[in-house]
Order: C-alpha cells, then sequence, then structure tokens
C-alpha cells in the first residue's frame, strides 16, 4: 500500500522557524532517583532521565534481545544507533557484543550524532564513574574516546562508527536495507523536530532489512502514526516506568510482540495531535492507516 500524494510536506517547510538544535551545553545531574545523568541546559532535556544503564537496559538492550541475536551466528549484525548522546546504548551493545564467544555474529554499530559535548563529558575523568566507565584504561572507555577523536574503533568483535552531522540527513545516506537493530533516541522532537517526521521515519525505513525491530522511548501518537505513515508496523514497548509505553516497529506485525490494534485507532481518532507537522493531509493519512493490516484481523 503506498501513501497517497501531498501527504507530507517538504521537510524544509518550516525550517526557517526552528532553533539552532546542533549546539549544546551539557552538564551532569543527579535524577530523583539518585542516578547521574546528562541535561542540555539549552533545551532542558534530560537524557535517560531514570538514569542511563538502566533506561538503555529496558528500552534497548533488552527488547532488542541483541545479545540472543547475535548468539544465533550469522553474518554481522547492524545496528543504527541514532542520537548517540552520551554513548550509553552504544556503549551497552558494544559491552554485550565484546563479552560473546568467536562463534557469535559480529556487531557492526553506527552511531549517528551531530554534537559529542555529552559523551565527551561522560569521559571526562570527574564524571566517568558514573557513567560505567572505571578509569581511562576500561576498554569501553577507548573505544568511546576513539570515536570523539577519529570517529571509529574496532576489535576482533565489533566495529563502531560515527556519522556525525544533521541526522536526517546522515541516515539518507546510509546504504538500502543493511539495518538489524534500531535505536531511535534522539532529544524530543520539541528539540530536533526534523528528525521526527514521518519523511525522516521512510528515508530511515529504507535502511532496514527484513527482520527489523526499532526502539524508541517515545509513544506519543503523532510519533506511532508516523511510523505506521513511513511503512512500519507499530507495537508496544515496555514500560519504564517513567514515560509510561514506549515504541516498537519492525516491517511485518508477526515481528512484533504487541502490535497496536484497532481499539488504538480510536485514540488517533480522539488525538488533539493524531499526526506529526509534516503531514499535509490529516484525512488521506488517517484513512491510509484505517486500511493498514495490522488493523485488518479479527
Amino acid at each position: 500500500m503506498s501513501m497517497p500524494r501531498n501527504v507530507f510536506m517538504s521537510p524544509d517547510a518550516k525550517a526557517s522557524a526552528l532553533p539552532d538544535a546542533n549546539k549544546m551545553e551539557c552538564e551532569v545531574v543527579v535524577t530523583k532517583n539518585g542516578e547521574s545523568a546528562i541535561r542540555d541546559r539549552l533545551s532542558g532535556e534530560t537524557m535517560h532521565p531514570m538514569g542511563p544503564g538502566l533506561e538503555s537496559r529496558i528500552v534497548y538492550l533488552e527488547p532488542s534481545r541483541l545479545e540472543a541475536r547475535l548468539r544465533e551466528g550469522g553474518p554481522p549484525l547492524v545496528l543504527l544507533d541514532v542520537g548517540l548522546g552520551a554513548a550509553t546504548n552504544a556503549i551497552g551493545a558494544w559491552r554485550i557484543s565484546e563479552s560473546l564467544p568467536e562463534s557469535a555474529r559480529k556487531l557492526e554499530i553506527v552511531s549517528f550524532e551531530h554534537d559529542l559535548s555529552a559523551l565527551k563529558l561522560a569521559l571526562h575523568p570527574d564524571h566517568r564513574a558514573a557513567f560505567g566507565y572505571a578509569n581511562a584504561a576500561d576498554e569501553a572507555h577507548v573505544a568511546a574516546t576513539a570515536i570523539v577523536d577519529v570517529g571509529h574503533h574496532e576489535t576482533k568483535r565489533t566495529s563502531w562508527r560515527l556519522s556525525f552531522g544533521d541526522l536526517a540527513h546522515a541516515i539518507a545516506h546510509e546504504p538500502e536495507g543493511r539495518a538489524d537493530v534500531v535505536f531511535w533516541d534522539p532529544f524530543s522532537r520539541t528539540v530536533d523536530p526534523a528528525v521526527w517526521s514521518s519523511k525522516t521515519l521512510r528515508t530511515l525505513r529504507g535502511a532496514c532489512r527484513d527482520g527489523v525491530t526499532v526502539h524508541t522511548y517515545s509513544a506519543a501518537t503523532g510519533v506511532r502514526a508516523a511510523f505506521l505513515l513511513s511503512g512500519f508496523a507499530v507495537g508496544v514497548g515496555r514500560s519504564t516506568g517513567l514515560h509510561g509505553e514506549t515504541t516498537v516497529a519492525a516491517m511485518k506485525p508477526a515481528d512484533l510482540e504487541t502490535p497496536l490494534d484497532r481499539s488504538w485507532l480510536t485514540r488517533l481518532e480522539r488525538s488533539s495531535i493524531p499526526f506529526l507537522p509534516d503531514v499535509e493531509e490529516p484525512a488521506a493519512a488517517m484513512t491510509f492507516i484505517r486500511e493498514l493490516p495490522q488493523f485488518q484481523a479479527d
């Protein structure tokens, strides 16, 4: 099923009204549960406010079944890590890969970021212990430092490279049909609206292969609708206890543990913000979603 014409606005339609999202002023803060996290002073947003390690595990590492998929053996597994931040998700994946035997699949991580301030702060001697690095000789610290310094790092089991610059533009330049897992963890759509768009998510789908799972902290109705409009099947992800539900997307509903069902369409129809701003024809978009295969089952 293809989208009707003229549903999406030009990606540059609102560009002149957007703030400069390419600069951050980061600081380390202590969350309500006593964990250290990084906050951007300019946007006011905190990365992984439950605590970096816990949120990464609940939203990304465990639901993606990364360890199990690596243990299956076979060709390298490709992970797109969108929104590197302090590298919590990427380092979590890196550590899993490095802990596995030679028979496991190798892991290729591609991290997308336009500002390395958060990662530099997490690697600073005053803060590295709080972000899971024992010292400067810690192998994970060495890997993350290489990402900052030269943009890539490789071991026998794991390759990791940085795609630096505008996220939406960088995703568009990834090879088609490569990604097995996507961690979609940029700042919110208030801060980075170009990334949180139906058009960018359609571009992401082109970089994914059959069997992919995409994991994100957002369960906003407009975000889920954007994934659906972009050609993904969409399901309910784990609750973090802070955000409530999260979201998982895949190529097919059968690849999801809990696909959205017809009851979710009622929420969409009643929502005050059913779609992201780049959806130009909401009525056509609503019809398209209602007719998707995942909503046709009894």
